[in-house]
Parts: C-alpha cells; structure tokens; sequence
C-alpha cells in the first residue's frame, strides 16, 4: 500500500547521512514552494515541497539525517516509522512511500553504503542519488555508476546538487522507481562486508583533476596515483582549524564576526523597521479619529506587529550566516572544538552557537538549537539560552551601572564584564542541574563526521533563511503579537477622566504666566513675578509649564492603568528587594520586552517616554518615591541589576521556547526557574549591599 491517492499524488521521501547535500537538493528542486512542520508527537521537523509537472503532482519529503537506521536516535526512529509507512509530518497521509531517494557523498561512498543498504533490505522502490560528484572528480575517485547500479540492483543518478548538475533527472527517477532486485545481508557484519565489497568494486583512484566527465563511465586508473597517501586540501586545512591551540582561537574570530554580525550589522534594518512603524503609528493616529478601535489599532495592532517584525533581521542574519558557515564544512568542526569544555555542564559543542547567538537575542538562538541532535541536549540548551545577555538588556545596565559608577569608568567597564559572566555561569550551572534531575539519561556522545570543505551555496542559504524567517512570522510571530496587544491594553487602560491635580495647578501657573499677572509665584522653588518677567522668558517659562503639566498627567494616567494597579499590588512581593510600586510596575511592564523598563520607568517617574534624552535618564536616576526617599538606592541598584542579568523578562522568547521544544509547560518552567533564581539572587544581593552601606 502507498500513499499515492486518488489524485495522483505520489510521495517521495530523501534520506541520507549528515552533511551529504540532502538538503540541498531538497532545496534546488523546491525552491521556495517547501513547508515546514513537526512530525505528530516529536520536535523534529520535516520540510514538505508539493510539486506539479506534466506528469502530475509529487510531494518530497526531507527526512531528518541519520547515519544508521538502526541506530537508538528519535531521527532514526522517525525515519524507521516513515520507511514503515506509519508516521508522516503533519498535514501528510501516512503509508508507504512510493519511492525513497537516498541522497549519499560521492567522497565517502564506503560509509554511506551502509545506509543504502539498510533501506534496499526494507523492499521499497529506491533511487540512490549519488551527490558531489564534482568533488569526487576532483579528488581523483572514479566510480562506475553503472557497475554501483547494478550492484545495488536499483538506479543510481551522479548528480552535483550545489551546481545543479543532473538534478533534472531525480523526479522523473523517482516517478518510475520500482523495487530493487538485490537485497543485502540482514546483518549489521554481513552489510558491512557487502558494503565494502561493493566500493571496492566499483570505486578507483585516478589523478586528480583528470577523470572522465561522463557520469556513467569507468575511468582508467592511473598506477601512479593509486598508493598516493598524501594529504589532500581539507587535511591541511583541519591542521590549523583543529589544532589544540590555533583551532579554538581561530573558532574564537569566528564566532566573535558571527556576533558582531547578528550584533551589529542588523541594527540597521531594525532602526529602519522602528522608523518605519513608528512614522506610521504616529501618522494613523492623526489620521483615525479617537476611540478605543483607533486606539487599538494604531497603538495594539500596528504596534504588536512592528515589534514582531523587528525581530526578522537578527533572524534571517543569523540562519544567513549558519548556513554558509554550515555548508563550508567549518560549523561540524567549531563543535567538535567546544564540545569539550560544555560536555561537563551535561551539553554538546552544538550549543555554543545557540549561546553566542543568545548574546544578540534569545529569540534567533533558541531557534538556531535545531542543531543539537540529541533532545534531552537540545531542550537543556534551549531552556538556559535566555541567561546570555542580549542587547535588550543593555539599556537597563547603561541605566543602573552608570548610577553606582558614574565617576569610575573602569569600574563600569568591570561591572559589564561581570554582568556578561554572571549569565554564562548561570546557564551552565542551570544545565547542569537540568541534566541530573528534570532531563536525566546517556548524554550522547557527540560522534560526528567531519565533512569536506566546500564553497558554501548562496542559494541554499537564501532558501533557509527565507524558509526560517517565515516559520517564525507564521507561528512564533502570531504569539508575540498577541502578548504585545495584551500588554498594551494593560499599560494604556483604562484612561485617566480628569487631569491631575498637580497638572491643573501647573496649567493654572501657566495661564497666569501668558497673561503676566501681577502676582508672586512659587516656581521650581523659586519666587518669581510674570509682570516683572520680559516677554520671551514669560513664554519659554509658560511652555515649560504646560509640559510639565503633560508629563504629570501621563504619570498620573500611567498610575491608574491596570499595569500601574497590578505594580502597587504586587509591590508587596517586590518589598524584599527594596522595590516600590514604580520599580514594580517598570519590572512587570519589562515583560513584553526588557528595554521597556527604562521607558516605562521614565514616564511613570517624569511622564515623558523619552530614554534617550539625558535630561529625563538624570530625571529618572533622582527619582523620588512618595515619602520621599530616592527611588534608586545603591542597594537597590545593585539587586535590579542581578535580578535583571538573570531574570526571564521577555514573553516572545517564551513564545518561541514554547513553540521549538514542543511543550507549554517547558516556558513556564523556563520562566519560573529564571525569574525564582532571580529573585533569590536579587534579595541576597540587596542584603548584603544593604549591610556593607
């Protein structure tokens, strides 16, 4: 039984090993038309492409890569059950596929032999793409395609996915695939000797450079070549990029220009996008009329949506980059070189990139976790992720560090560092804890071939981050515009009815002012007389006024809003850590994102949103609370920054947690692990400070 229905459609699944061009085959013959989903119950993806020709529609499937089926990995089980026809990915009708293209390198035919093996002994329609034949030309290795045909008693089609060459022929291939005629030996010796009988049949050395162009044609052997043992290209590019001491500088440079990159080079996209949406925020509101729809609209709606979209160019900058860097044959080695030093906190080298990542946004390095194989790992890196500093958390460092160093710049620069540190360590020690208690098992061995240096394909990496930055829009996306709209109704009702008491008293002084009155005044704690002012100080003195009486209405407004209603009530949780109902509603607010504490805490202290402006940031520091005292103790400095290194204060990143580990309930643990451990860490911060004065 297949999955082929009564419209024609017929299934076509690819398998292979890692690193042998699957996906980039998969790529060039969908292009843009693939979809990504889950297979039903698991975390792993699949990428679906339904195509049409002339001879009807196909679907193609790219399996999760494996290097055995046999092997105990949720990859190879999903692939054992989709071989079996009893799973496929969502959206997908299960049953046996009409054909499996297997997809194997060219320059490791002996290995990858095996896998072929495996899947002739299941009796299913097979075609064997044998990709990179560009490199094995190049490296002198002639195959006889035919005698492998035969051998193997199905197809076999020499390709070179990355340059197209004889991709054309795979559907028509796979539209005609019959079962093989030869089945290998059941057992895993007997495929391994087939295996190697098999390659030394149909594989010589020749000089490199000079095999015979035709795919399907033995190539004369050359016995001068044939002993050669000289070290080819990539064994002499591994003596540097693996060496004790140059690799992991040179990974160091790596990844620090793959920081910078996320870091620096997408702010200018993200300066436009807030450009952008904030212009038309501004321009719809003057052009709606008032109202609560308007209101919604222009500030939820629009609003939500820009601060989705400003996430994409971190995004697609990253799995940009990762792709490249992944297609040259570098990323597998940069985590062979890390795996070292993280194997103790319980986590494979593949998490290095998802914490580098982290330090520019949690939301790309949380989805960059794809690359850890193993689950238990991969949910262990994604839940400790968020501890990396990311730059939303600058802004609030810039804040409190510069109130407890303001004349110590060293000291400053120290206290950066220690913020920085003080994350990594966090998330190492939270995985480790993860590893031996909620995610307890065998941690898997990190077993991974080291594939050939290649040119990395421009087009494969379009494909993966348009393929990315859309899966994120559609699912993570949808949940973070939903928090936004959520917070923003929290923070903006319901309205301030009446102006406050201190902005009427100041719009009066004001009028007053205008209209030079022979009166004294109390201004700013000084006397003044409007009639004896000259008339350009009067009118600068009644504009000053009239803002102040804005920003005490927006202080006041801000107060009354459910946000500000929710900061008073929870302030009693906050007392501990010496927070008043100002700071409590600045951390509460700090949920949509952690930037927003310093505008928050600039319009519920001085009623201007404007962080940037050194006047209000001053304005914020001398805040009062309402006895009076400073709002920003040292003490309490101290205890938001801790609470603010390791706090989870960022819905869309539980948003994505949610959506790449499968589960709700691993967010919630998420947020409650980070925002317990920052707490706790916050009060005996404050305590102490508070002792030692």
């Amino acid at each position: 039984m297949t999955t082929t229905d009564a419209t024609g459609l017929r299934h076509v699944v690819f398998l292979g090993n890692p690193n042998t061009g699957k996906t980039t085959l998969f790529n060039r013959l969908s292009g843009l038309k693939a979809k990504t989903s889950n297979f039903p119950g698991t975390t792993q993806e699949s990428r679906t492409a339904h195509l049409h020709d002339a001879e009807g529609p196909l679907a193609i499937i790219d399996l999760p890569g494996v290097y055995s089926l046999e092997l105990d990995m949720s990859e190879a089980s999903i692939c054992r059950e989709v071989l079996a026809g009893r799973l496929a990915p969502t959206g997908e009708r299960a049953g046996d596929p009409d054909a499996v293209l297997v997809v194997v390198d060219s320059t490791n035919l002996a290995r990858n032999l095996i896998l072929v093996g495996e899947v002739l002994r299941r009796r299913l329609p097979t075609i064997v793409a044998l990709n990179m034949m560009d490199l094995a030309d190049r490296e002198g290795l002639a195959i006889d395609t035919d005698q492998l045909a035969e051998r193997l008693g199905c197809p076999v089609l020499p390709i070179a996915a990355r340059s197209g060459r004889g991709t054309d022929r795979i559907l028509p291939a796979a539209r005609r695939a019959t079962i093989p005629n030869h089945t290998p030996p059941g057992t895993r010796e007997g495929l391994e000797a087939w295996a190697d009988e098999v390659y030394a049949a149909v594989v010589r050395r020749v000089g490199a450079g000079h095999a015979d162009d035709h795919a399907g044609a033995p190539h004369a052997a050359h016995d001068d070549h044939d002993d050669r043992t000289m070290p080819d290209l990539t064994d002499r590019i591994d003596r540097v990029t693996m060496h004790p001491v140059f690799g992991p500088v040179l990974l160091l440079a790596v990844m620090a220009g793959l920081f910078w990159s996320i870091f620096s080079l997408a702010a200018y996209p993200m300066d436009g996008i807030d450009l952008i949406f904030g212009t038309l925020t501004e321009r719809l509101g003057n052009a709606l009329p008032e109202g609560i729809l308007s209101d919604l609209f222009v500030n939820g709606i629009v609003a939500g949506i820009g601060a989705t979209v400003i996430f994409l160019p971190q995004i697609c900058l990253l799995f940009f980059l990762l792709s490249l860097l992944e297609d040259t044959g570098y990323l597998a080695r940069g985590a062979m070189l890390v795996d070292r030093l993280l194997r103790p906190f319980g986590l494979p080298g593949h998490a290095f990139v998802p914490f580098l990542s982290s330090h520019a946004c949690a939301l790309p390095g949380i989805m960059s976790a794809r690359a850890v194989p193993d689950a238990r790992d991969r949910l262990a890196t994604i839940l400790v992720a968020p501890f990396m500093t990311c730059s939303a958390r600058l802004p609030v460092y810039i804040l409190l560090i510069t109130l407890l160093f303001r004349d110590s710049p060293v000291r400053a620069a120290l206290a950066f560092v220690g913020c920085y540190a003080l994350g990594i360590v966090a998330a190492l020690l939270s995985a480790l804890l993860a590893r031996r208690t909620i995610l307890r098992g065998q941690s898997r061995p990190m077993i991974l071939e080291l594939p050939t240096y290649k040119i990395p394909s421009l087009r494969t990496a379009l494909i993966t981050t348009a393929d990315r930055a859309w899966t994120f829009l559609k699912k993570a996306g949808t949940t973070i515009l939903g928090i936004c709209i959520v917070l923003w109704w929290l923070g903006s009702y319901p309205h301030l009815t009446q102006p406050s008491q201190t902005a009427t008293q100041l719009r009066e002084q004001a009028a007053e002012v205008r209209s030079a009155a022979d009166v004294a005044m109390v201004v700013e704690g000084s006397t003044i007389n409007p009639s004896a002012m000259p008339e350009a100080e009067r009118a600068s003195l009644a504009e000053t006024l009239d803002q102040r009486a804005e920003r005490a209405d927006a202080v006041a407004a801000q107060t009354q809003t459910f946000m500000g209603r929710l900061g008073r009530l929870v302030q009693p949780i906050f007392a501990p850590l010496g927070y008043d109902w100002q700071l409590s509603v600045g951390v509460l607010s700090s949920f949509a994102a952690r930037e927003v504490f310093v505008s928050t805490m600039a319009v519920v202290t001085t009623g201007s949103d404007d962080a940037e402006d050194e006047s209000i940031i001053s304005s914020v520091q001398n805040a009062t609370r309402d006895d009076g005292t400073p709002v920003f103790t040292r003490p309490v400095a101290w205890s938001l920054l801790v609470y603010y290194v390791l706090a989870m204060q960022c819905l869309p990143t539980l948003a994505v947690t949610a959506r790449e580990s499968g589960r709700a309930r691993w967010a919630l643990l998420q947020l409650a692990w980070m925002c317990g451990l920052a707490y706790a860490a916050a009060f005996v911060t404050y305590q102490i400070a508070s002792r030692l004065g």
